[in-house]
C-alpha cells in the first residue's frame, strides 16, 4: 500500500491557476492551501476542492512554503506553486513511488509555458525536488530560487508538471524586478571586484546557457525574448549588488560613523 500523500500549495491572488492547480491533484488524501492574504476568489476555489485553508502574512518564498509544509496531515508530501499541474495519469505514477519508498525524495520535471506557447519538446526540462518526506527534508533558506534540502537519496520519477507561470512579457520584466532585489540579500558576501566582472559577463552567459545550452531557440521568438529577459536578470542582480556595496562604503564614510 502507498504511503498517503498531501499536496501542499502557498497562493496570493492565484483564482488564475489554482482551479486547475487543485483539480489535477484532488485524488490526493489531503490538500493544504496557505494564503498570504488573496483579495480575489483564490479563497472560494480552494474550499471548492475541499483544501484545509490558512492564512498567515507572506514570511518571504521559502518560509512560507516551509510554514506550508508544517501543516500537511501525511508524511509525504507534493510541493506545487499555484501556478503549477500535474498531468492526468501522474497520479498513478506518484502512488507507485510511494509503496516502501526506500528515497528520502524525487526529482520531477517541469515544462514553461514561454508567453504564448509551451517551450519546445526538445529543450532541456527544469527538475525539481517536489515529493519528499518532511521528516528528512526542508526548505533552503534562499530569498529566492528556494529549494526543498533532502537528508538521503533523491530518486527521479517519469512526471513532467506543466508550469503556466508569467503569460506576459511585462510579468516577466516585473518578476525579473523583484527578484534581483531579493536576491541581492543571498548575493552579499561577494566583493565588489568579483561584481563588477559578474556585471560584464554574467549577462552573457546566462543567454548563451538559456538560449543555446538548454535549447530555447528551438522555441522561436518566445524562447528569444525569454533569454534575453534572462540574460538582464542576470546583470540586473549583480548591478543591484554592485549599488548596495557602494550605499554601504558611502555610509560608513559618513560623519559620525567612524569606528572607535
Amino acid at each position: 500500500m502507498a504511503e498517503s500523500l498531501s499536496v501542499v500549495v502557498t497562493t496570493y491572488n492565484s483564482a488564475a491557476t489554482l482551479d486547475a492547480c487543485l483539480a489535477s491533484v484532488r485524488w490526493a488524501d489531503d490538500i493544504v492551501v496557505l494564503d498570504s492574504g488573496s483579495t480575489d476568489a483564490t479563497l472560494a476555489i480552494a474550499a471548492h476542492y475541499g483544501a484545509r485553508v490558512a492564512t498567515q502574512p507572506f514570511a518571504g518564498y521559502s518560509a512560507q512554503k516551509q510554514a506550508a509544509i508544517d501543516l500537511a496531515l501525511h508524511r509525504w508530501v507534493l510541493l506545487l506553486d499555484s501556478d503549477e499541474a500535474v498531468p492526468a495519469d501522474a497520479g498513478k505514477t506518484i502512488r507507485q513511488a510511494l509503496v516502501h519508498p526506500t528515497e528520502a525524495g524525487f526529482l520531477i520535471w517541469r515544462r514553461e509555458w514561454i508567453f504564448w506557447q509551451w517551450q519546445s519538446s526538445r529543450s532541456r526540462l527544469n527538475h525539481y525536488v517536489r515529493l519528499f518526506d518532511r521528516q528528512r527534508a526542508r526548505m533552503s533558506n534562499h530569498q529566492v530560487h528556494e529549494e526543498v534540502q533532502v537528508d538521503g537519496r533523491v530518486g527521479v520519477l517519469d512526471v513532467v508538471l506543466d508550469h503556466y507561470g508569467e503569460r506576459d512579457i511585462a510579468g516577466r520584466v516585473d518578476k525579473a524586478n523583484r527578484y534581483s532585489t531579493l536576491q541581492v540579500a543571498d548575493l552579499g558576501g561577494k566583493g565588489r571586484r568579483g561584481v563588477r566582472m559578474r556585471m560584464l559577463t554574467n549577462a552573457t552567459a546566462a543567454f548563451f546557457r538559456y538560449y543555446l545550452l538548454r535549447g530555447h531557440w528551438r522555441s522561436g521568438w518566445a524562447g528569444f525574448i525569454a533569454a534575453r529577459i534572462h540574460a538582464f536578470y542576470a546583470f540586473l542582480k549583480y548591478a543591484k549588488l554592485y549599488e548596495a556595496t557602494r550605499a554601504n562604503a558611502r555610509e560608513q564614510r559618513l560623519p559620525g560613523n567612524d569606528a572607535d
